[in-house]
């Protein structure tokens, strides 16, 4: 008989306490990785949505005598003075007195040119001068004392004691010394206008300000070679200074040859710088050049400021809606304020424009009416002093928060 005992199957049992307290740590280890993803993911998901960037413009009440715009162009600022100064000699830079930026006046030195070699001849032509001036002091002397003989002779020949031959000699020398003293007056002369000539020869020397305005390039320095012409290729400059006058700063516009017919001398004008597109400056046309651009098809046209302002430069951008005049003027009826085209939007078929108020935007359905320019005419949807956005960084929406652009 066999006495080996059977496993009994009916004591093999889990004990479910250890496998439940091992269950549980992994569930919550499992639960805090599922936390931590979820943050890193709502964070990423937030930090992708961030507060959007906007530019704002000012609503502006629409002037009663507002007019149609016929036509618009652009161009840019040009100084009607404006000049390249140099010397008239070609010479080395020893000085220079000007930078950019500075303002200068009219004769005020810019710059100084090695003169040593032209001084030394001024003072050799002054000397020359001085020594014909005291030839003149010494031929009167002796006219004198001529004029002293040729009496005493006269006085002895009346008496007989002196001859004719002796009062023509004394009438002789006084008439040579006079003649002498007329060409050597005519020699001073001459002394004098060759002292004139290299006088002028130095002041070239001196580079001055043709007029009264703003240096806005430095062309030199000391130690370089100037000339009035291109010489010596790259190493010889051909100015000293560009000076601007910024009283005759003036707008310069390209119009299509087709539509130079919409333009004429006097006509009002509405001028925005590129640099600055909420300023509406008033500007009138001045002249139109007679002469067309085979290449282009344009004409050109050039207007002036009505008034001049510091933050007009040169050669800035600017854009120009001519206007109809004061004879043809329209005013269009319920226009409510003037907001930049760039301002207004359509989503969903409706025309809309974003307000912002306390940091929120708030999206409001207009009216628009006409063109003006840059700008638009608003009927209804916006009142004059509202903030409207005129670009983003991002999308926009109805509520959303947003940082106003400083």
């Amino acid at each position: 008989m066999n006495d080996t005992a059977k496993p009994n199957l009916s004591e093999l049992k889990i004990d479910r306490d250890a496998t439940d307290g091992g269950g549980r740590r992994r569930l919550v280890l499992i639960a805090a990785v599922a936390a931590v993803t979820l943050a890193v993911i709502v964070i990423l998901i937030v930090g992708s949505r961030s507060t959007p960037v906007v530019e704002v413009a000012i609503a502006r009440a629409p002037a009663s005598s507002a007019s149609a715009t016929v036509l618009n162009a652009s161009g840019y600022v040009e100084p009607r003075r404006k000049a390249t100064v140099s010397a008239k000699i070609t010479g080395k830079v020893t000085e220079v007195l000007v930078d950019e930026g500075m303002a200068v006046e009219a004769g005020q030195v810019l710059a100084r040119l090695d003169d040593s070699d032209a001084r030394r001849r001024f003072e050799a032509v002054r000397a020359q001068r001085e020594v014909a001036a005291a030839s003149i002091d010494e031929l009167e002397v002796n006219l004198a004392e001529a004029r002293r003989t040729q009496r005493r002779t006269l006085e002895l020949h009346d008496d007989g004691v002196a001859s004719q031959q002796d009062l023509d000699s004394a009438n002789a020398a006084v008439d040579a010394l006079e003649a002498q003293i007329v060409v050597a007056r005519a020699n001073l002369e001459a002394a004098q206008a060759q002292l004139e000539v290299t006088a002028q020869d130095l002041e070239n020397y001196t580079v001055r300000a043709p007029f009264a305005g703003i240096a806005v390039s430095k062309d030199a320095q000391p130690g370089e070679m100037v000339s009035p012409v291109s010489a010596g290729g790259g190493f010889t400059r051909t100015g000293i200074s560009t000076i601007v006058d910024m009283s005759s700063l003036e707008i310069e516009v390209d119009v299509n040859e087709s539509h130079i017919a919409k333009v004429y001398p006097g006509q009002p004008a509405d001028a925005v710088l590129d640099a600055y597109p909420d300023w509406h400056i008033p500007a009138t046309v001045r002249t139109i050049i007679p002469t067309a651009d085979r290449q282009k098809a344009t004409v050109k046209v050039r207007l002036t400021f009505d008034q001049l302002d510091p933050r007009i430069l040169p050669d800035m951008g600017v854009k120009v809606a001519f206007r109809e005049d004061a004879d043809h003027e329209r005013v269009e009826e319920g226009a409510k304020a003037l907001v930049p085209q760039s301002a207004v939007s359509t989503r969903a078929g409706q025309t809309v424009v974003f307000i912002v108020e306390d940091d929120t935007v708030e999206r409001r359905a207009v009216s628009v009416g006409r063109a003006l320019g840059s700008d638009i005419e608003v009927t209804a949807g916006v009142a004059p002093g509202d903030r409207v956005v005129v670009s983003t960084t991002g999308d926009l929406s109805d509520g959303q928060r947003v940082t106003v652009k400083s």
